[in-house]
């Protein structure tokens, strides 16, 4: 068992709790910190940072939803020790062009990728668990999910397999240094289709209802989201239907040794869990 400590940042979102209870069973030290964790970690308060750095080697990275903090956190780390960083992503960010959407991601990958760190970039595409979480659970459960998506395909990945990724990865250090790693479901489906796997596995009646970019935002509002996080989760769509990213990658089986989890897996799964009980 070694005694170097690895950070784990967002300790308690969709990928965090997942990461971190992957390294404890590995035996790996583990310090999970966010804003509720007993470790407390507060990307707009920095003062505290030095103390959650101590003694760690490697560190895995959720960014924060803005450009910027991850520079200064990166400065942080060197400073303190730290040799290896682990950056979660957003898949095909190289091909975003212009977009609103993901300007926090970008600027995270530039800020690893310009550290003397060993640093290794996770690009994950969207989780098939937004679909029984934030936040897609809800519409669905009320059986007509209104959303800004077409044709364009979308290869969802399981959030297992980016925590088995980000595991593994940060638990062989020298092995993936410099790599920058798409993490896809084994296929692209649209969300019509991923919204009627989940229809025919859960026997719930819903079907998904294509309306504007503009209607959507206009909905998240009214149902209380604020304006910025409604626009921003707008732009994803809108981004995702230039089909830039709609492309698959073997990616997951080149670190893992194994073919990513299907959609169908998910929502089996998730039916079992009663994800979509009113």
């Amino acid at each position: 068992m070694s005694n170097d400590i690895t950070l784990v940042l967002g300790a308690t979102g969709n990928t965090g709790q997942r990461v971190t209870a992957r390294l404890r069973l590995r035996d790996t030290p583990v310090r999970a910190a966010s804003r509720s964790s007993r470790t407390s970690f507060d990307w707009f308060h920095p003062a505290g940072w030095d103390q959650v750095l101590r003694d760690v080697t490697t560190a895995y990275v959720v960014p924060v939803p803005v450009p910027g903090p991850v520079h200064d956190f990166v400065a942080r780390a060197e400073a303190a020790g730290v040799r290896r960083l682990v950056l979660l992503s957003g898949h095909g960010a190289d091909d975003w062009g212009d977009s609103a959407f993901g300007l926090d991601m970008r600027s995270a990958e530039d800020a690893v990728r310009g550290s003397a760190l060993e640093w290794t970039t996770l690009r994950a595409s969207d989780f098939a668990q937004n679909f029984d979480g934030h936040p897609f659970r809800a519409p669905l459960a009320a059986g007509e999910p209104a959303l800004p998506a077409g044709a364009v395909p979308e290869p969802f990945i399981d959030l297992e397999d980016v925590a088995d990724v980000a595991a593994a990865v940060l638990s062989e250090p020298g092995q993936h240094a410099g790599r920058v790693y798409e993490l896809t479901g084994p296929r692209g489906l649209t969300w019509a289709e991923a919204v009627e796997l989940i229809s025919r596995a859960s026997g719930l009646p819903t079907a998904c209802r294509r309306v504007s970019p503009a209607e959507y935002t206009a909905t998240l509002v009214q149902e209380g989201w604020g304006q910025d996080e409604a626009q921003h989760l707008t732009e994803m769509f809108v981004l995702l239907e230039r089909g830039t990213a709609a492309w698959t990658s073997d990616d997951v089986a080149t670190v893992l040794g194994c073919a990513p989890r299907t959609f169908e897996d998910f929502a089996l799964r998730a039916t079992a869990a009663e994800a979509w009980r009113c």
